[in-house]
């Protein structure tokens, strides 16, 4: 298990943003984040996905030209494609996620916070029969272990992409996500919640998109 909130180096996007303005990001997830904006990378987790309990939080600068697109690709750790975790052993169970973010301008002013105003789409959902948590052999696509595994859509986390049959992120409570390390090291502003996919659980991996104006 490592907690950690990294200080991520500066990134930015590329020569020509001469009148980008600078913006700062402070990310918890369970379990992995990627941000991108206008479809470059500009963080990722610094805890491996594979690495047991990998909750923790980043803290990191990016620059960035208004209008931009954030694209964040966030992912619960599973074995394989039965979404399980800890399998053959009495903790084998569904794993769930969450992430929560908050973004400010270089004067400290908030701009952007994870929420319902953000569009997340699933493209790993596992296992679509729960019952699957129960079995004592899963194996991926048989039986209850049935899964729903697409690719990236392209041009997804860019300008110009259009997300209008994208649904909005499922905001969850505190509670129902019940954060681990990191969280509570970070001064969250009053409007940054969970988001996630339709399902804690189910949802294993998912690509969340939010136009800055």
């Amino acid at each position: 298990m490592r907690s950690t909130i990294a200080a991520m180096v500066f990134l930015p996007l590329s020569a020509g943003t001469l009148a980008a303005d600078t913006f700062s990001a402070d990310v918890w997830a369970d379990n992995w984040f990627e941000m991108r904006i206008d479809g470059v990378q500009v963080a990722e987790d610094s805890v491996p996905i594979t690495t047991e309990r990998s909750f923790n939080a980043e803290s990191f600068m990016f620059d960035a030209e208004r209008p931009f697109v954030i694209g964040l690709v966030a992912k619960d750790f599973k074995e394989n494609d039965t979404g399980l975790e800890y399998i053959g052993t009495g903790r084998q169970q569904m794993g769930d996620g969450g992430v929560i973010l908050q973004i400010f301008d270089a004067a400290g002013v908030p701009v952007v916070t994870s929420g319902a105003d953000w569009q997340c789409l699933v493209i790993h959902s596992a296992p679509l029969d729960e019952s699957c948590e129960r079995h004592l052999d899963p194996v991926a696509g048989e039986g209850p272990c049935t899964f729903m595994d697409l690719d990236e859509p392209v041009g997804w986390d860019q300008a110009g992409f259009d997300a209008s049959a994208w649904p909005s992120a499922t905001v969850f409570s505190a509670h129902a996500v019940d954060p681990k390390d990191g969280y509570d090291r970070v001064a969250w502003v009053e409007g940054a919640e969970f988001m996630w996919g339709p399902d804690l659980e189910q949802s294993n991996t998912v690509l969340c998109r939010l136009l800055v104006e």
